[in-house]
């Protein structure tokens, strides 16, 4: 096993919501065995949302961004996956990444009513992506994380 961070690409459509909270539990879960990076297929600012959902949990929310996945393709990753639908359908190939995977999830954007409705759709998506990058971890190859969120 490598001494070098496991590196994980979290792609969603906007790259503003889903992929962000993927990213920010995977540095928070998975400590330093992980570099987490996030990208949009059509990358857009950071859902308000999205952060306040972290925040809540006493997770760093500090340099989260949307970017492209242009931005991405010089880099290499150990793992790219998608969170959303339509992303996987237009990611494209990263060449050294050893899997691909897709873990679709109901974008918490599309959810209308009040604030409190809107912030309880980000809420589930949080604890849904929670308890899957626990079992990430652990299936990585990596121990048990020393962290627990929430």
């Amino acid at each position: 096993m490598s001494d070098s961070p496991t590196s994980v690409l979290f792609v969603s459509t906007g790259g503003a919501g889903r992929a962000i909270l993927a990213e920010a539990l995977l540095r928070h879960i998975g400590g330093a065995r992980f570099d987490a990076a996030s990208a949009g297929t059509d990358p857009s600012p950071v859902e308000p949302f999205a952060l306040q959902a972290l925040e809540a949990a006493g997770i760093d929310t500090a340099g989260l961004h949307s970017s492209s996945l242009d931005e991405m393709k010089a880099r290499t990753f150990d793992y790219v996956i998608t969170v959303c639908d339509d992303a996987r359908s237009v990611c494209p190939f990263f060449p050294g990444a050893d899997q691909s995977m897709h873990w679709g999830y109901k974008s918490p954007s599309s959810v209308t009513g009040t604030d409190a409705e809107r912030r309880a759709a980000y809420d589930r998506v949080f604890i849904d992506l929670s308890e899957r990058i626990r079992q990430f971890v652990m299936i990585a190859g990596r121990s048990q994380p020393a962290t627990a969120v929430g």
